[in-house]
């Protein structure tokens, strides 16, 4: 694996988190053949940009981050693409989450 700035593959992590949620949905129950592959692909991706990630960062600080990411980030494509609701709560809970992984990046 290149050495890379343990961030750089908790971003990339959370990255391929947001894109195995959208393949998954994508996948009808894993009933569509390349959706579904493709959702078990990313999961590896993402599994394995993570487990970089915790060769240098508290465990903690990695799966709030992943899961603040790949929840932000499926919010904002359901939002985006799928037409889901964009109420002031659900945007203002997003915030939440992300002022919440930026105060876990300034504290390491």
């Amino acid at each position: 694996m290149p050495r890379l700035d343990p961030w750089i593959w908790l971003a990339l992590a959370g990255l391929s988190e947001v894109f195995w949620v959208v393949f998954l949905k994508m996948s009808d129950g894993f009933t569509r053949l390349l959706p579904g592959a493709a959702t078990v692909l990313t999961i590896a991706v993402s599994f394995v940009c993570m487990s970089q990630a915790l060769r240098v960062l508290p465990m903690g600080t990695v799966y709030a981050v992943w899961t603040g990411i790949g929840a932000a980030g499926g919010l904002v494509w359901g939002i985006a693409m799928e037409g889901e609701p964009a109420g002031l709560m659900r945007i203002f809970c997003v915030c939440l989450i992300l002022a919440g992984v930026a105060g876990l990046k300034l504290s390491s």
